[in-house]
């Protein structure tokens, strides 16, 4: 049996920026925002995302009665000069939520407590040097305190000692997946690729195998550089991984693997939210995926990203307007 991807296809684009850069100096989003992770709780929908300013990533949470407005972003996890990891970067990446495909996603309380992940990198800039991956609690999903271990990658393989990224927490037959995408290498033509670790507690951790789970595709492919940043739901029988490849050619898309066992995936060629035409918002990127439904309804937000002219903020010069945009089905 082979599985039909018609439940995850969500071929009709929004064309806008739902929540983009402020561009305004020092603010925690001035330069552009990235990274969105969606879900709901209390009725509302709720989207967290990391913005950049410059020096570093801060996470910001915006809410959503409709998946369609958004309210402005509030910062729940700010870099902290004293501590070890977070006193450049603080990005929450995601929140343990309801895995069904078609479900709103509405947040797991375990024990009353909500439970995220987060990346941090050492160094001040964008994405700079070996990141950790952390673990999170909050009561309130506004305020979070550290929990658990920290992933770090020289704990890994020789595919993610470079860094590890962004990741997708998820609770499963009485463990937690953290399942990343991570780098070879720091800096200068790395490669990046797909694993994960488990754990039963969020302090011991183990990763099943030194190898990635999804890897590069071959020359020519979608993800012949760069298989990143996965989103794990479940779909009947089937868990579905949505991710991003970069090719060759400069350009990141959406695409997805399979997996019956949460174990072993299998890669699909097909794109399921591509680059757009010359001027459009995603003309460069269309990539870093958050899926939730509503009213049967899926939502793919992702990150897109326009090659502009140069403009400043502040100090910085930019090229691109990143922000996040949406495809439905």
């Amino acid at each position: 049996m082979t599985y039909d991807p018609a439940a995850i296809r969500t071929p009709y684009k929004d064309g806008r920026l739902l929540v983009g850069p402020s561009r305004e100096p020092g603010r925690f989003d001035g330069l552009f925002v990235d990274c969105p992770f969606v879900c709901s709780d209390g009725g509302e929908y709720l989207m967290t995302y990391v913005g950049f300013d410059g020096t570093g990533y801060q996470t910001a949470l915006s809410r959503s009665k409709d998946l369609e407005s958004w309210s402005p972003g509030e910062v729940i996890l700010a870099r902290d000069p004293d501590h070890p990891y977070r006193r450049y970067n603080a990005a929450l990446t995601s929140i343990v939520r309801d895995d069904r495909l078609g479900s709103d996603g509405q947040v797991t309380w375990l024990d009353g407590r909500a439970v995220g992940t987060y990346h941090a990198y050492p160094e001040p800039g964008m994405e700079a040097g070996a990141a950790i991956i952390g673990f999170c609690v909050s009561d309130d999903l506004r305020t979070w305190r550290d929990t658990g271990s920290v992933l770090h990658p020289r704990d890994g393989g020789a595919w993610e000692r470079g860094g590890l990224y962004k990741s997708w927490l998820m609770r499963y037959g009485g463990l937690y997946y953290c399942f990343y995408n991570a780098k070879n290498r720091t800096y200068d033509g790395w490669r990046e690729q797909i694993g994960y670790a488990v754990s039963p507690d969020l302090e011991h951790w183990e990763r099943p195998r030194e190898t990635p789970v999804v890897p590069n595709g071959g020359p020519g492919a979608f993800d012949e550089r760069f298989a990143s940043d996965p989103c794990v739901l479940r779909d009947g029988d089937w868990w579905v991984m949505f991710y991003f490849g970069l090719s060759f050619d400069g350009r990141a898309r959406e695409g997805f693997a399979v997996s019956r066992d949460l174990l072993t995936w299998e890669k699909s060629d097909e794109i399921l939210v591509d680059v757009g035409p010359p001027g459009s918002v995603d003309d460069t990127y269309a990539h870093k995926p958050a899926v939730v439904s509503r009213d049967g309804r899926l939502h793919h937000f992702y990150t897109a990203v326009r090659r502009v002219e140069p403009y400043q903020v502040g100090e910085h010069t930019l090229v691109e307007r990143r922000g996040i945009s949406v495809a439905r089905s």
